[in-house]
């Protein structure tokens, strides 16, 4: 484990497709800015933010909630990367980089709550 939640490389990968949401939706036509700019970034944001905050729960189940959730938000971005191609505001390189990030991420995330799951939380008490 690591001593802090920068540590855990689905964190990492979170937040750097976080950083590059933030960097393709800028390029979205202004009338998205409170539409699907604003959906992908807070949807985008929730997966490391989820992370973290389940990182200092004490209790597995806990953790596993927070995580459930930040798997959730990998989803929802998943469906507005496709969205995003779909309508024509990235192109195929761009969407299969971003497609890329949230499957990285989602099987980072999934060993991490698999590692938690067979952890013997017991040794911490």
């Amino acid at each position: 484990m690591t001593n802090n939640f920068h540590g855990i490389v689905a964190w990492q990968k979170a937040h750097d497709f976080v950083l590059m949401v933030y960097k393709e939706t800028k390029n979205f036509p202004d009338f998205e800015r409170y539409g699907l700019c604003s959906q992908f970034q807070r949807a985008a944001i929730s997966i490391p933010a989820n992370i973290a905050e389940g990182y200092k729960k004490l209790s597995r189940a806990d953790k596993l909630r927070f995580y459930n959730i930040a798997q959730g938000s990998l989803e929802e971005c998943r469906y507005y990367v496709l969205l995003s191609r779909d309508l024509g505001y990235i192109d195929e390189e761009h969407y299969n980089h971003l497609f890329d990030m949230v499957e990285e991420t989602s099987k980072l995330l999934n060993g991490y709550c698999k590692g938690v799951i067979d952890k013997d939380f017991s040794k911490d008490l």
